[in-house]
């Protein structure tokens, strides 16, 4: 009896232990990157596993043209400076037009898309969901809005072996990522649903009048004195 009793004392320990671990991992992550430039992702480590290049560099939110912030808080997340992390409406609407018979969707914002990009694996299942809402309430507290929009700007994939704006702009179409007009950032901001099947420098149709869709709307995008949203 003892010897079982020790037995499940130290498997409550080891237990407790890894769950500690899982939710502290998290936290300690963003305590450094709240700071430090990320290395690397854990897609960008896949994608290399798998024998795809990678080209990716840190560059400072200054560093990035306003109208790439802009095209992408209007294509992606149209209300980044005003939500904590979850955009209720959107998830309302979401939900509303699933009972109507549309495909369910998501409402993901930057806020979420960038504790997923940081931390998480590719996937849908519903253990991924739980961490990624878990890591976006931790980012959201931890991390001011202007760092969450420079981090997803510098991580974020958009195309095959290109992470971040910069690398992307140099890319697709030959500038630094300060340097991007209007068109092209709208035209990045676009592609980020798919950014391995569409192509910034050398877009389809849908691609084009989304774009112009989203070129029109960036003037409304208020990013605040200090860039993002402050």
């Amino acid at each position: 009896m003892r010897t079982m009793d020790g037995r499940w004392r130290w498997g409550r320990l080891v237990l407790l232990g890894l769950f500690i671990v899982f939710l502290g991992w998290p936290l300690s992550l963003l305590m450094v990157f709240r700071v430090a430039p990320v290395p690397a992702t854990p897609l960008m480590v896949l994608r290399l596993l798998e024998g795809e290049g990678l080209a990716k560099d840190w560059v400072p939110l200054e560093a990035i043209a306003p109208a790439l912030r802009r095209a992408v808080i209007a294509s992606e997340d149209g209300r980044f400076c005003q939500h904590g992390g979850f955009d209720t409406k959107e998830l309302e609407k979401a939900w509303s037009d699933y009972q109507r018979g549309d495909r369910l969707r998501g409402a993901s914002t930057l806020s979420m898309q960038t504790a997923k990009n940081l931390m998480l694996w590719d996937g849908r299942n519903w253990l991924r969901k739980g961490l990624e809402a878990y890591d976006t309430v931790l980012l959201e507290a931890l991390w001011p809005k202007r760092r969450i929009l420079e981090v997803y700007l510098n991580i974020v994939e958009w195309g095959p072996g290109i992470y971040g704006a910069e690398a992307a702009a140099r890319h697709h179409f030959g500038v630094s990522a300060a340097a991007l007009s209007p068109r092209q950032a709208a035209l990045l901001a676009v592609v980020l649903p798919n950014p391995r099947e569409w192509s910034a420098g050398r877009p389809g149709a849908y691609v084009s009048r989304r774009a112009a869709t989203i070129q029109a709307r960036m003037g409304a995008v208020d990013l605040g004195k200090d860039g993002a949203c402050g």
